[in-house]
């Protein structure tokens, strides 16, 4: 018979927790440096040594930890920085990119730590258990990402030297609200069209089930054995109807998700037929960095869009929803896109944005840029009986910005909806600049402290694509058009 140990004190608990989030911590920092440079040499061979022969000696745990942290962030200065030093020429350049993937990377782990404990919201025993894993806003995790994404913050401050360049866009003007018809729809959506979309009773020409009860197990078989050559988003449609109300997270109902680096979609709609009464049901979910959708639909009712972490670009695109359908914490850029509300369920307010923004050094936010916010026909019927808003802080530091876009009517003249009582109505960034139409109008906005509207050109240029997603070194090569300045 064995006899049981003695009980674990809460000192080492609190010991062996901060050993694991320092690791974690360190893990991330020594991935991205990886990341950053791969090539292998002496340099990097030393400082991995370092680091070991640094762990290997001490007897102090915390002290091994902090020794590996330091030795790690002086490998990433003296390879990294040292070698933008030696090419001054590229040095503004590439120094801006390793920076602002540095801190996309950081602000991300922060993102996934709070999509974690978001997951814990669905039900009565999901909060509990919320509250028993996390009876803190700050543990050790989220506390090294915020302390990492300031340092980091730092750092840039005190090595760039750059301006912002007023840039001319080079590409097609704004179209205005006479785009639309009278039924709200946008002027290049057809008859046909408008029917796909609003049906539910329609005819799949392949059906994914993982059960084999549909023609493909798999939507990546389903991918190989479609066309090279797309039929258009009209008919060309990935859909489902998972949700959070019969089961699982708002996270795990979306019909299509998105992860790795570099993804691309064209004349594709992604959908989740779940309906309005099923609340949370997202389309797609994207985690993918400098990632981009062209000509693409997105529909949905409640959390249409998880623009979930990351670099996103949206160009061109149809959005429509209800509730915070477009939502999430990715640096996410929309151009030329019709973003319409739908009717929503009866007593509902419809909010376009929720974005989740929870540290203000996070380099993350929401951007639509000529680009038309409107309604669909369902909702132009009984426009009277709902209340439509720009967005709403999910997060403290939530940050919004809509520029050179057209407004209809359709916007509530506040333009802008609280979450809960006066929650980061003081920290939050919602803006707005150079908007036309019938709801852009500001004399009725929100009188909060974190609300404003741009009047300075050089503000607003800190929005777009090239600064805000670092778009001049990806965006060309996804052959897709797009616009860098203002």
């Amino acid at each position: 018979m064995t006899q049981a140990g003695p009980s674990m004190s809460k000192k080492n608990k609190r010991l062996i927790l901060s050993i694991f989030a320092s690791f974690l911590l360190v893990a991330t920092i020594i991935a991205i440096s990886m990341g950053i440079n791969s090539h292998k040499n002496s340099t990097k061979n030393a400082a991995a040594h370092a680091l070991l022969v640094t762990s290997g000696n001490s007897g102090d745990p915390h002290a091994a930890i902090l020794n590996n942290i330091n030795a790690t962030i002086d490998a990433i200065n003296n390879k990294v920085w040292g070698e933008l030093k030696s090419n001054p020429k590229n040095q503004l350049l590439q120094q801006q990119a390793y920076a602002d993937s540095l801190t996309t990377q950081v602000s991300s782990c922060k993102t996934n730590q709070d999509s974690c404990i978001d997951g814990f919201s669905h039900s009565l025993l999901s909060r509990i258990f919320r509250k028993l894993l996390f009876p803190s806003k700050k543990d050790n995790v989220g506390m090294m990402c915020d302390n990492a994404l300031a340092l980091i913050i730092q750092l840039i401050k005190d090595t760039k030297a750059s301006t912002v360049k007023d840039t001319k866009s080079t590409s097609r003007k704004l179209k205005d609200e006479s785009d639309s018809d009278d039924e709200g729809w946008p002027e290049w959506l057809s008859v046909t069209d408008r029917r796909l979309f609003q049906s539910s009773l329609l005819t799949p020409d392949v059906v994914v089930a993982t059960d084999g009860s549909g023609k493909y197990r798999t939507v990546s078989a389903a991918v190989d054995a479609a066309p090279k050559h797309s039929n258009g988003r009209k008919k060309t449609i990935i859909t489902a109807s998972r949700n959070a109300v019969d089961g699982g997270t708002t996270y795990h109902s979306a019909t299509v998700a998105v992860l790795g680096q570099g993804f691309l979609a064209r004349d594709i709609t992604f959908q989740n037929t779940a309906g309005a009464s099923k609340y949370q049901a997202v389309a797609l979910r994207v985690e993918s960095d400098l990632a981009a959708f062209y000509k693409c639909g997105m529909l949905a009712h409640q959390n249409t869009l998880h623009v979930h972490s990351k670099r996103q670009f949206f160009i061109s695109c149809y959005i429509a929803g209800t509730v915070d359908f477009i939502f999430g914490n990715s640096a996410a850029v929309f151009q030329d896109c019709d973003i319409h509300a739908r009717r929503p369920n009866p007593g509902q307010t419809i909010t376009i944005t929720a974005q989740g923004r929870s540290d203000p050094n996070q380099n993350t936010g929401i951007v639509i840029q000529k680009s038309r916010i409107g309604a669909t026909s369902d909702l132009q019927l009984v426009r009277s009986n709902f209340s439509a808003y720009l967005g709403r802080p999910w997060k403290e530091y939530s940050r919004t910005v809509i520029m050179q876009s057209s407004i209809s009517d359709v916007i509530s003249p506040a333009g802008w909806h609280e979450w809960k009582g006066t929650f980061a109505l003081n920290s939050l960034y919602f803006a707005e600049y150079e908007n036309i139409g019938a709801g852009a109008g500001t004399s009725g906005r929100v009188p909060w402290k974190g609300y404003k509207v741009i009047t300075d050109a050089t503000e607003a240029q800190a929005f777009t694509a090239r600064n805000f997603i670092t778009g001049s070194s990806w965006l060309k090569s996804t052959t897709f058009p797009f616009s860098l300045g203002l």
